[in-house]
Protein backbone atom coordinates (compact mmCIF):
# COMPACT_ATOMS: atom_id res chain seq x y z
CA UNK A 1 0.00 0.00 0.00
CA UNK A 2 1.38 3.38 -1.01
CA UNK A 3 2.17 5.84 1.76
CA UNK A 4 0.08 9.05 1.76
CA UNK A 5 1.70 11.97 -0.04
CA UNK A 6 3.59 14.33 2.27
CA UNK A 7 3.26 17.91 1.15
CA UNK A 8 6.55 19.37 -0.10
CA UNK A 9 7.22 23.02 0.71
CA UNK A 10 10.21 24.89 -0.71
CA UNK A 11 11.40 27.82 1.41
CA UNK A 12 14.17 30.40 1.45
CA UNK A 13 17.07 28.59 3.09
CA UNK A 14 19.41 27.39 4.29
CA UNK A 15 18.20 25.93 7.59
CA UNK A 16 17.89 28.58 10.28
CA UNK A 17 16.30 31.43 8.32
CA UNK A 18 13.35 33.40 9.67
CA UNK A 19 11.48 31.89 6.72
CA UNK A 20 12.07 28.39 8.08
CA UNK A 21 11.05 29.53 11.57
CA UNK A 22 7.82 31.02 10.19
CA UNK A 23 7.11 27.87 8.16
CA UNK A 24 7.55 25.66 11.23
CA UNK A 25 5.09 27.82 13.19
CA UNK A 26 2.67 28.03 10.27
CA UNK A 27 2.52 24.27 9.71
CA UNK A 28 2.27 23.40 13.41
CA UNK A 29 1.73 19.65 13.80
CA UNK A 30 0.86 19.03 10.14
CA UNK A 31 3.44 16.73 8.47
CA UNK A 32 5.45 18.17 5.57
CA UNK A 33 8.85 18.02 3.93
CA UNK A 34 10.65 21.37 4.01
CA UNK A 35 12.99 21.96 1.08
CA UNK A 36 15.51 24.79 1.61
CA UNK A 37 16.43 26.70 -1.54
CA UNK A 38 19.18 29.33 -1.85
CA UNK A 39 17.11 32.17 -3.41
CA UNK A 40 13.51 33.33 -3.69
CA UNK A 41 13.67 32.69 -7.43
CA UNK A 42 14.68 29.08 -6.78
CA UNK A 43 11.77 28.61 -4.37
CA UNK A 44 9.23 29.79 -6.92
CA UNK A 45 10.83 27.81 -9.74
CA UNK A 46 10.52 24.64 -7.64
CA UNK A 47 6.76 25.17 -7.44
CA UNK A 48 6.34 25.91 -11.15
CA UNK A 49 8.20 22.78 -12.26
CA UNK A 50 6.47 20.59 -9.68
CA UNK A 51 9.47 19.75 -7.50
CA UNK A 52 7.54 21.27 -4.58
CA UNK A 53 3.81 21.57 -3.93
CA UNK A 54 4.15 25.00 -2.35
CA UNK A 55 6.67 27.79 -1.91
CA UNK A 56 7.07 29.82 1.27
CA UNK A 57 8.70 33.24 0.94
CA UNK A 58 8.89 36.63 2.69
CA UNK A 59 6.86 39.42 1.10
CA UNK A 60 6.78 42.35 3.53
CA UNK A 61 8.52 43.67 6.65
CA UNK A 62 6.98 46.13 9.09
CA UNK A 63 10.15 48.27 9.08
CA UNK A 64 11.62 47.97 5.59
CA UNK A 65 8.44 47.38 3.60
CA UNK A 66 8.04 45.10 0.59
CA UNK A 67 10.54 42.36 -0.21
CA UNK A 68 10.83 43.41 -3.84
CA UNK A 69 12.51 40.22 -5.18
CA UNK A 70 9.37 38.31 -4.13
CA UNK A 71 6.86 40.85 -5.40
CA UNK A 72 8.60 41.41 -8.74
CA UNK A 73 8.96 37.68 -9.32
CA UNK A 74 5.23 37.21 -8.70
CA UNK A 75 4.30 40.12 -10.97
CA UNK A 76 6.66 39.64 -13.89
CA UNK A 77 8.15 36.15 -13.96
CA UNK A 78 5.80 33.60 -12.40
CA UNK A 79 2.09 32.78 -12.57
CA UNK A 80 1.57 31.50 -9.05
CA UNK A 81 -1.26 32.06 -6.60
CA UNK A 82 -1.17 32.98 -2.94
CA UNK A 83 -2.69 30.23 -0.82
CA UNK A 84 -2.10 31.67 2.67
CA UNK A 85 -0.19 34.32 4.60
CA UNK A 86 1.61 34.22 7.94
CA UNK A 87 3.11 36.98 10.10
CA UNK A 88 6.13 36.28 12.30
CA UNK A 89 7.55 38.63 14.97
CA UNK A 90 11.24 39.07 14.14
CA UNK A 91 14.11 39.48 16.59
CA UNK A 92 17.55 40.07 15.09
CA UNK A 93 20.73 38.97 16.88
CA UNK A 94 24.39 39.90 16.43
CA UNK A 95 26.02 36.48 15.96
CA UNK A 96 29.72 35.69 16.05
CA UNK A 97 32.24 32.95 16.82
CA UNK A 98 32.43 31.75 20.41
CA UNK A 99 34.67 34.08 22.38
CA UNK A 100 34.52 36.93 19.86
CA UNK A 101 34.38 40.48 21.22
CA UNK A 102 32.41 43.41 19.82
CA UNK A 103 35.53 45.54 19.45
CA UNK A 104 37.12 42.88 17.22
CA UNK A 105 34.29 42.85 14.64
CA UNK A 106 35.35 44.46 11.35
CA UNK A 107 32.69 43.10 8.99
CA UNK A 108 29.00 42.21 9.30
CA UNK A 109 27.07 39.93 6.92
CA UNK A 110 23.33 39.52 6.42
CA UNK A 111 20.34 39.79 4.12
CA UNK A 112 19.82 43.40 2.97
CA UNK A 113 16.50 43.78 4.81
CA UNK A 114 18.03 42.47 8.04
CA UNK A 115 20.91 44.95 7.88
CA UNK A 116 18.42 47.77 7.37
CA UNK A 117 16.33 46.62 10.33
CA UNK A 118 19.32 47.12 12.65
CA UNK A 119 20.79 50.21 10.99
CA UNK A 120 20.78 52.33 14.13
CA UNK A 121 22.54 49.62 16.13
CA UNK A 122 25.22 49.24 13.47
CA UNK A 123 25.82 52.99 13.29
CA UNK A 124 26.05 53.31 17.09
CA UNK A 125 27.95 50.15 18.03
CA UNK A 126 29.84 49.12 14.88
CA UNK A 127 30.31 52.35 12.91
CA UNK A 128 33.51 51.17 11.15
CA UNK A 129 32.37 47.67 10.25
CA UNK A 130 32.00 46.82 6.57
CA UNK A 131 28.53 45.60 5.64
CA UNK A 132 28.09 42.68 3.22
CA UNK A 133 24.86 41.36 1.68
CA UNK A 134 23.96 37.66 1.54
CA UNK A 135 20.98 35.78 0.06
CA UNK A 136 19.52 35.12 3.54
CA UNK A 137 20.20 35.67 7.23
CA UNK A 138 21.05 31.99 7.78
CA UNK A 139 23.47 32.06 4.85
CA UNK A 140 25.28 34.91 6.64
CA UNK A 141 25.45 32.89 9.86
CA UNK A 142 26.76 29.85 7.99
CA UNK A 143 29.40 32.01 6.32
CA UNK A 144 30.60 33.24 9.74
CA UNK A 145 30.67 29.67 11.05
CA UNK A 146 32.75 28.48 8.08
CA UNK A 147 35.18 31.41 8.37
CA UNK A 148 36.15 30.59 11.97
CA UNK A 149 37.19 34.21 12.51
CA UNK A 150 36.59 36.54 15.45
CA UNK A 151 36.62 39.53 13.10
CA UNK A 152 33.29 38.95 11.35
CA UNK A 153 29.71 38.70 12.54
CA UNK A 154 26.24 38.06 11.14
CA UNK A 155 22.80 39.49 11.74
CA UNK A 156 20.22 36.74 12.00
CA UNK A 157 17.94 34.50 14.08
CA UNK A 158 18.87 32.89 17.37
CA UNK A 159 17.95 29.52 15.83
CA UNK A 160 20.66 29.94 13.17
CA UNK A 161 23.29 30.66 15.84
CA UNK A 162 22.32 27.44 17.62
CA UNK A 163 22.36 25.38 14.40
CA UNK A 164 25.84 26.55 13.39
CA UNK A 165 27.44 26.52 16.85
CA UNK A 166 27.93 30.27 17.24
CA UNK A 167 27.29 32.76 20.04
CA UNK A 168 24.72 35.52 20.22
CA UNK A 169 27.05 38.42 20.97
CA UNK A 170 24.23 40.92 21.52
CA UNK A 171 20.55 39.92 21.52
CA UNK A 172 17.47 41.68 20.14
CA UNK A 173 19.22 44.50 18.28
CA UNK A 174 16.25 45.55 16.12
CA UNK A 175 15.77 49.30 15.74
CA UNK A 176 12.04 48.85 16.39
CA UNK A 177 10.53 46.42 18.90
CA UNK A 178 7.47 45.79 16.69
CA UNK A 179 9.58 44.25 13.91
CA UNK A 180 7.62 41.56 12.05
CA UNK A 181 7.65 39.93 8.62
CA UNK A 182 4.76 38.70 6.49
CA UNK A 183 5.23 35.48 4.53
CA UNK A 184 3.25 33.94 1.67
CA UNK A 185 2.49 30.32 0.89
CA UNK A 186 2.27 30.02 -2.91
CA UNK A 187 1.03 27.28 -5.22
CA UNK A 188 0.28 26.84 -8.91
CA UNK A 189 -3.48 27.11 -9.13
CA UNK A 190 -5.44 26.09 -6.01
CA UNK A 191 -7.72 28.70 -4.41
CA UNK A 192 -8.73 28.12 -0.76
CA UNK A 193 -12.42 28.29 0.04
CA UNK A 194 -13.71 31.62 1.38
CA UNK A 195 -13.70 31.92 5.17
CA UNK A 196 -15.53 35.20 5.60
CA UNK A 197 -12.28 36.96 6.50
CA UNK A 198 -10.15 36.84 3.37
CA UNK A 199 -7.82 38.90 1.22
CA UNK A 200 -7.46 39.16 -2.53
CA UNK A 201 -4.27 40.30 -4.26
CA UNK A 202 -4.14 41.64 -7.81
CA UNK A 203 -1.84 43.64 -10.06
CA UNK A 204 -3.29 46.39 -12.25
CA UNK A 205 -1.44 47.13 -15.48
CA UNK A 206 -2.09 50.24 -17.54
CA UNK A 207 -2.15 49.45 -21.24
CA UNK A 208 -2.13 53.19 -21.89
CA UNK A 209 -1.38 56.17 -19.65
CA UNK A 210 -4.62 57.90 -18.65
CA UNK A 211 -5.12 60.89 -16.32
CA UNK A 212 -6.64 59.76 -13.03
CA UNK A 213 -6.15 56.03 -13.64
CA UNK A 214 -5.11 55.37 -10.04
CA UNK A 215 -8.09 57.36 -8.79
CA UNK A 216 -10.35 55.24 -10.99
CA UNK A 217 -8.86 52.04 -9.57
CA UNK A 218 -9.46 53.23 -6.02
CA UNK A 219 -12.98 54.38 -6.86
CA UNK A 220 -13.90 50.95 -8.26
CA UNK A 221 -12.80 49.35 -4.99
CA UNK A 222 -14.29 51.95 -2.65
CA UNK A 223 -17.65 52.10 -4.43
CA UNK A 224 -18.28 48.47 -3.50
CA UNK A 225 -17.39 48.96 0.16
CA UNK A 226 -14.19 46.92 -0.18
CA UNK A 227 -11.39 47.62 2.31
CA UNK A 228 -8.05 48.38 0.65
CA UNK A 229 -5.22 46.93 2.79
CA UNK A 230 -2.16 47.61 0.61
CA UNK A 231 -1.29 49.61 -2.49
CA UNK A 232 2.15 49.75 -4.07
CA UNK A 233 3.42 50.90 -7.43
CA UNK A 234 6.16 48.98 -9.21
CA UNK A 235 8.02 49.94 -12.40
CA UNK A 236 7.04 47.65 -15.26
CA UNK A 237 10.64 47.64 -16.55
CA UNK A 238 9.44 48.79 -19.96
CA UNK A 239 10.29 52.50 -19.66
CA UNK A 240 10.68 55.45 -17.32
CA UNK A 241 7.45 56.44 -15.59
CA UNK A 242 5.54 53.28 -16.57
CA UNK A 243 4.15 51.62 -13.45
CA UNK A 244 1.75 48.89 -12.40
CA UNK A 245 -0.10 48.76 -9.08
CA UNK A 246 0.02 45.80 -6.67
CA UNK A 247 -3.12 45.84 -4.54
CA UNK A 248 -4.38 43.82 -1.56
CA UNK A 249 -7.98 44.22 -0.45
CA UNK A 250 -10.53 42.48 1.72
CA UNK A 251 -12.74 39.81 0.19
CA UNK A 252 -12.58 36.62 -1.86
CA UNK A 253 -12.93 36.03 -5.58
CA UNK A 254 -15.85 33.69 -4.86
CA UNK A 255 -17.81 36.76 -3.73
CA UNK A 256 -19.72 38.62 -6.44
CA UNK A 257 -18.60 42.13 -5.46
CA UNK A 258 -14.96 41.04 -5.75
CA UNK A 259 -15.64 39.42 -9.13
CA UNK A 260 -17.30 42.64 -10.26
CA UNK A 261 -14.41 44.88 -9.24
CA UNK A 262 -11.84 42.63 -10.97
CA UNK A 263 -13.98 42.40 -14.11
CA UNK A 264 -14.49 46.16 -14.30
CA UNK A 265 -10.83 46.94 -13.61
CA UNK A 266 -9.77 44.47 -16.28
CA UNK A 267 -12.17 46.10 -18.76
CA UNK A 268 -11.03 49.63 -17.91
CA UNK A 269 -7.28 49.04 -17.65
CA UNK A 270 -6.76 46.34 -20.26
CA UNK A 271 -5.17 43.77 -17.95
CA UNK A 272 -5.42 42.70 -14.30
CA UNK A 273 -3.26 39.87 -12.95
CA UNK A 274 -4.87 37.79 -10.22
CA UNK A 275 -2.40 36.77 -7.48
CA UNK A 276 -4.83 34.92 -5.23
CA UNK A 277 -7.65 34.94 -2.69
CA UNK A 278 -6.68 33.51 0.69
CA UNK A 279 -7.51 33.65 4.42
CA UNK A 280 -6.32 36.73 6.26
CA UNK A 281 -3.68 35.95 8.89
CA UNK A 282 -6.24 35.92 11.73
CA UNK A 283 -8.06 33.07 9.98
CA UNK A 284 -5.19 30.63 9.45
CA UNK A 285 -7.15 27.69 10.84
CA UNK A 286 -9.05 27.60 7.54
CA UNK A 287 -6.03 27.61 5.23
CA UNK A 288 -5.94 23.87 4.53
CA UNK A 289 -9.41 23.73 2.97
CA UNK A 290 -8.73 23.46 -0.75
CA UNK A 291 -11.06 24.77 -3.41
CA UNK A 292 -13.64 22.19 -4.47
CA UNK A 293 -16.91 24.12 -4.46
CA UNK A 294 -16.05 27.61 -5.75
CA UNK A 295 -18.55 29.15 -8.17
CA UNK A 296 -17.75 28.05 -11.77
CA UNK A 297 -17.95 31.72 -12.75
CA UNK A 298 -14.63 32.21 -10.97
CA UNK A 299 -12.87 29.96 -13.46
CA UNK A 300 -14.52 31.78 -16.32
CA UNK A 301 -13.46 35.15 -14.90
CA UNK A 302 -9.84 34.04 -14.46
CA UNK A 303 -9.86 32.77 -18.03
CA UNK A 304 -11.04 36.16 -19.27
CA UNK A 305 -8.31 37.93 -17.29
CA UNK A 306 -5.64 35.59 -18.67
CA UNK A 307 -6.85 36.07 -22.24
CA UNK A 308 -6.56 39.85 -21.85
CA UNK A 309 -2.86 39.62 -20.91
CA UNK A 310 -0.83 41.65 -23.43
CA UNK A 311 1.62 39.66 -25.54
CA UNK A 312 5.28 40.54 -25.04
Amino acid sequence: MDEPHRVRIAYLGPAGTFTEEALIEFMGTRPYDGIPRPTIEDVLTDVVIGSSDYGFVPIENSIEGTVTPTLDAMIFRFRLQIYAEYILPVRQQLIAAKGARLEDIHAVYSYAHALAQVGRFLRDRLPRAELHHTDSTAEAVRLVADAKSDAIAAIGPKRAAELYGLDVLIADIDDHAANSTRFLLLNNDTIPRPTGDDKTSIVCFQVEDRPGSLLSILAEIASRGINLTKLESRPTKTGIGIYCFAIDFGGHIAERHVQEVITDLNRYLGHVKFLGSYPAFVNQKHHSEANSTIDPLVGELLGQIESSRPTQ
